[in-house]
């Protein structure tokens, strides 16, 4: 099968490119080993992270670090072995973490946060999907004072600086907004122009099948390899090949791995999450989504049920599970809300694709033409998809992109 465009990837990321090419007039066909949205895009916290434009970065001093030894944290674990393999994009997370560095970095990443409501909308109505958004924020709550008063100038300096709306909630305002917390939480940051999707799988689903509906292609099928030809590029799958003009790779976490077949070597590493689904006791209700910032979980309210979503944990992509940090994180919760049964046979498990500077890689690659990068959105691909399809697609047909893409291109290391 011959197209103008391959896209690797049917995640959040990939499935917005290919639409966006799609709406552009191109022939596109969109690969992956799993229906569009299945893998890492499912298990998200299902948040459209309007607020979100100070990226993660690693803690720098030396308290942090030692809390983080004893490896019993919500929001953070790690696996030795895992830790030693990616030691060299860790030690330079740690570096661009610097403050001069990173205070260069977050407005650079702003730049596409700033966007995601938007270029999300265009998408939405395109899709029919306006049933599964909800436009109505979500909570970060607290529970030490002085943490709370430091992510308050955060806030501050986000409104200030990046148009971030929020409102300040003292622990009587919190308690109206969720009546069936425990009284362990003093106040919250309620982030109002963020918003929340009950179904991320099922969102990414309807934007794949709105670029079928524009006559793109979904092939469900595993590829094995990818090679240059004379006119473009070849990839080769379990049931045969296809060809195109131009490739975009866009597999998240594990786009190094196919690249270094074209002897590309991107500091790109996971970080893996977990969630599980629960029912609510008796006639408890969680009505926003809400984030537990001093231990490190989320509890989402969902179509499938509560979802409790853990923080991040250092692993690689094919190491076995460990239920340790989502059953702390569950113990955790269920002081804070009245969780009922779960509600999944098993845990899920994901990988967040991460790169160093905290920043995704979006351009074109630097040693093949007709190659495309777009992956490393670390926890905000859900968020991101829609406009980096957006700023790609423009770059694709050699338009001037919204946003200055200095900073996202691959041969920045």
């Amino acid at each position: 099968m011959s197209r103008e465009t391959i896209v690797l990837g049917a995640g959040m990321v990939g499935v917005s490119i290919a639409l966006h090419l799609a709406r552009r007039g191109r022939s596109v066909v969109l690969v992956d080993r799993k229906a569009p949205g299945r893998e890492t895009s499912f298990g998200n916290a299902g948040i459209i992270q309007r607020e979100a434009v100070q990226p993660h970065c690693f803690p720098r001093d030396a308290g942090s670090l030692l809390r983080m030894l004893p490896n019993r944290r919500v929001d953070i674990r790690y696996r030795p072995a895992s830790v030693l393999a990616a030691a060299n994009p860790l030690w330079q997370h740690w570096r661009y973490s610097e403050p001069r560095r990173y205070a260069r970095i977050v407005p650079e990443y702003a730049s596409l946060i700033m966007r995601c409501t938007a270029e999300h909308e265009a998408l939405i109505e395109a899709a029919g999907a306006e049933s599964l958004v909800k436009k109505e924020g979500w909570i970060e709550a607290f529970r030490s004072p002085s943490v709370f008063d430091e992510q308050l100038k955060n806030a501050a300096d986000a409104q200030k600086r990046f148009g971030v709306d929020y409102q300040t909630l003292d622990q009587a305002s919190l308690k109206a907004h969720e009546p069936y917390l425990s009284e362990a939480l003093l106040g919250a940051i309620h982030w109002t122009n963020a918003w929340t999707v009950v179904d991320p799988g099922a969102l990414v689903a309807a934007y794949a099948q709105a670029f079928a509906g524009l006559g793109g292609h979904i092939e469900e099928t595993d590829a094995r390899g990818i090679a240059p030809t004379a006119n473009g590029w070849r990839v080769t799958t379990r049931g045969g090949s296809l060809e195109a003009r131009e490739l975009v790779v866009a597999l998240g976490p594990w786009s190094g791995a196919w690249l270094r077949q074209l002897d590309y070597r991107l500091p790109l590493f996971p970080m893996r999450g977990y969630h599980m689904h629960y029912a609510a006791s008796a006639d408890a209700k969680l009505n926003h989504w809400l984030l537990d910032f001093d231990v490190g979980y989320l509890l989402a309210p969902m179509r499938a049920g509560i979802r409790l979503t853990t923080g991040a944990e250092i692993a690689s992509i094919d190491s076995p599970p460990r239920t340790s940090q989502l059953d702390a994180a569950e113990a955790a919760a269920r002081k804070l809300f009245p969780l009922g049964e779960r509600l999944d046979a098993s845990p899920w498990k994901g990988a967040r694709p991460c790169m160093p500077d905290m920043k995704p890689v979006i351009g074109p690659a630097p040693k093949h033409k007709g190659l495309w990068f777009a992956f490393g959105h670390g926890h905000q691909g859900f968020t991101l998809g829609p406009v980096t399809g957006r700023l790609l697609g423009e770059m694709m047909d050699n338009e001037p992109p919204a946003v200055d893409m200095s900073p996202f291109r691959a041969d920045r290391f």
